[in-house]
């Protein structure tokens, strides 16, 4: 029962920063700007390092940050092949992309609870304080890529049941270290591309740099503060 508040609360975290975006759209790309920083910061500090964790004793650091750079090269490559045409399909697979990795922060609070309730404490601690900017970042990037406000909310919505899922698959499986490593370095580099070849970008188009800027570098420190303190 407890799992399934911490779910309840890691969703309502999520919905609350997707809902702050959309009634700011028309602000973008100020939010464009702080969103990228903040998808950065996740990738630099939450991520790849929690991958070289889970993956010490069985991978070397280089083949974790290989594997950071095959999904860099896979997700520029769907990119430029198939999204990088005027469609909703950019939207759709970005946002897509965050909604699995909110399943996957469900699966690590799961199986965290199930080494010990101190672990599972801290993870479910660095989970909450990047949901809220997960949320942003989920809507961000579904109008960014071409949908509309309608389907932004279906997968906010998505997103923010996406750690209950989690949780529960978590329950009901047991996912070895190693494979969980490889999913966060791959997904790492997923958002790596996302954040500087889509978002940073964006956020510059015909606005000024300055404030973007800014954001982007205020999305970057506030991520990484949030993920000290968590651990």
């Amino acid at each position: 029962m407890m799992l399934f508040f911490i779910g309840v609360a890691t969703g309502i975290a999520t919905f609350i920063g997707g809902s702050l975006a959309l009634r700011l759209k028309d602000n973008l790309h100020l939010i464009l700007g702080f969103t990228a920083g903040a998808l950065l910061a996740v990738a630099f500090f939450d991520l790849l390092p929690e991958a070289l964790s889970l993956g010490k004793n069985f991978y070397t650091p280089l083949t974790i940050t290989g594997v950071l750079a095959f999904g860099f090269v896979v997700y520029m490559m769907l990119d430029r092949a198939v999204l990088g045409r005027e469609t909703t399909a950019r939207g759709h697979v970005g946002a897509g992309s965050l909604t699995f990795h909110s399943f996957l922060d469900g699966l690590a609070i799961g199986f965290a609870f199930q080494v010990s309730a101190a672990v599972g404490a801290v993870v479910t601690t660095a989970v909450l304080v990047h949901d809220f900017s997960d949320g942003i970042n989920t809507v961000n990037l579904s109008l960014a890529g071409g949908t509309n406000a309608r389907a932004a909310r279906r997968w906010l919505l998505a997103d923010a049941l996406a750690p209950l899922v989690g949780i529960g698959v978590a329950s009901l499986i047991a996912v070895p270290e190693q494979f969980l490593a490889i999913i966060l370095a791959l997904f790492s580099g997923f958002f790596l591309y996302i954040g500087a070849s889509e978002l940073l970008p964006e956020s510059y188009h015909n606005h000024p740099r300055f404030w973007t800027s800014v954001l982007t570098v205020l999305g970057m420190v506030v991520m990484y503060v949030a993920i000290r303190m968590a651990g």
